[in-house]
């Protein structure tokens, strides 16, 4: 790996492998050339597969348990209602560009999750990602390239607000608008800055997914065909494989190793299931007031001497057991914690689905899927229905399952495997291999600039 001697990764935060590889390979030209330049395949993102932990799983080679972050929102403490939001405060562990600025490398890193506030600022500079709030926080290392931006590509836009709207040609058009402009920045920090990592990260593939899905999938229960969006997801492909193309012009690519890579996959959502409903019927939680309607779920409203579980919503369910001397008033006993959770998980995973059918939901101990559990983890995450329903955390519903999301229009879930591509002469047609993990990136990218791995990388480098 000596002829590598810098590294260029693109990341596309839910770029789905089925697209890229099966279904639209002729038409994504830009990608086709990176794999027959290399090696490429399906990629096995974290539990669960969300964008918070992913991207820093992925630079740290670290499970979300040894990070402590296991998801965007965590527990603070074991009180009932401190939540604490996943920024860059919360990643204690060294990511790749932490490891080669110790070691006087450059680097450029654009729009990386979990990189705001900027608090460990990298040699070389940092653009952040989507948690920054506007462009007049201080989302850039250093400060002063917030107006070298301005004058690059104008009102530069970090991530799209409001991407759960009915109003969807504004969406797609601001898809566009933000893609085309993290692009064109990115272009100009690679042409203009010396750099030994290049990382980058596109969001925009993940917005389209949530907002079209339903016009592109006819398994969709909204998919219509010849609907008016039906190909915004596939132009919105085609479109970044160009902007791909154009960065790649200006890429040395005999001495620079280049990555497409995603966090996780994208998947047709069926729909939703009521968590806390369904832990309400089977007597696990005791609600005051109940709702007549259809309502946010209110800690207030617990009657937490019933209590011995809740959950909250999301792409994937947290399930919190109500423990005797750890929750403030606690009704399990220590001794039957176990047991409690056992069973839980065990008519969980016999739940079935709108049909009558065994919906293949998983619930999974922290303890049995991470090294170590930092922080305050829930006491089970849960799948519904390997990722073909969310978690739905409102109260008072018509029914177990819903097919309207509670947080606005979304169509997909994540789906457990993303991809990746590594492309480099030196890797020439190693073709397709589906058996890397997130893990691996960090790992691979220090092998081929010639550097140790650390010890404590979960992840193997792929070469």
């Amino acid at each position: 790996m000596s002829d590598i001697k810098r590294t260029a990764i693109i990341g596309l935060d839910c770029g789905e492998p089925s697209l890229v590889f099966d279904r639209w390979p002729a038409d994504l030209a830009n990608f086709r050339r990176l794999c027959e330049g290399g090696q490429y395949g399906n990629l096995l993102s974290c539990t669960p597969p969300i964008t918070v932990p992913a991207w820093s799983c992925m630079a740290a080679s670290k499970d979300p348990g040894q990070l402590g972050i296991y998801g965007f929102r965590n527990r603070a403490d074991h009180s009932y209602d401190k939540l604490s939001i996943a920024t860059s405060l919360a990643v204690r562990e060294p990511r790749l560009w932490d490891i080669l600025s110790a070691r006087g490398r450059e680097n450029i890193i654009l729009g990386v999750p979990g990189t705001f506030p900027i608090t460990r600022p990298p040699k070389g500079l940092m653009v952040t990602g989507f948690l920054a709030p506007d462009t007049k926080s201080d989302y850039t290392h250093p400060k002063s390239l917030k107006d070298e931006i301005a004058q690059v590509v104008g009102d530069y836009i970090i991530d799209v607000k409001d991407f759960r709207t009915e109003n969807k040609q504004w969406l797609l058009d601001q898809i566009n608008e933000m893609t085309d402009k993290r692009f064109k920045l990115a272009r100009h920090l690679i042409a203009s800055r010396p750099w030994d990592l290049f990382w980058m990260v596109e969001m925009g593939i993940d917005r389209i997914h949530h907002g079209f899905w339903q016009f592109m999938d006819s398994s969709h229960h909204r998919y219509e065909p010849g609907g008016p969006f039906e190909s915004a997801i596939h132009d919105y492909y085609v479109r970044l494989d160009r902007l791909v193309g154009e960065l790649l012009e200006i890429i040395d690519l005999e001495t620079t190793a280049v990555w497409v890579v995603s966090d996780h996959g994208a998947k047709c959502m069926i729909g939703g299931f009521c968590f806390n409903d369904w832990l309400i019927q089977e007597g696990y939680l005791a609600l005051k007031q109940p709702p007549s309607k259809p309502t946010k779920f209110d800690i207030a409203n617990v009657d937490w001497s019933r209590t011995k579980a809740w959950g909250e919503g999301g792409y994937y369910g947290r399930c919190f057991l109500n423990v005797e001397g750890r929750e403030p008033h606690g009704i399990i006993p220590r001794s039957q914690y176990e047991a409690v959770r056992d069973e839980l998980a065990k008519k969980l995973q016999a739940l079935r689905d709108h049909n009558g059918e065994v919906m293949g939901t998983q619930a999974f101990k922290p303890q049995d899927v991470y090294r170590k559990v930092n922080g305050v983890p829930p006491d089970l995450i849960v799948i519904f229905g390997n990722l073909n329903w969310r978690s739905v955390g409102r109260v008072g519903n018509d029914s177990l399952y819903t097919f309207e999301n509670d947080t606005g229009p979304d169509d997909a879930n994540h789906a457990l495997e993303g991809m990746y591509i590594l492309s480099h002469p030196s890797l020439r047609g190693r073709g397709r291999c589906d058996d890397a993990t997130l893990y691996d990136v960090a790992p691979t990218c220090l092998k081929m600039l010639g550097y140790p791995v650390p010890g404590d990388m979960i992840g193997k480098p792929l070469v």
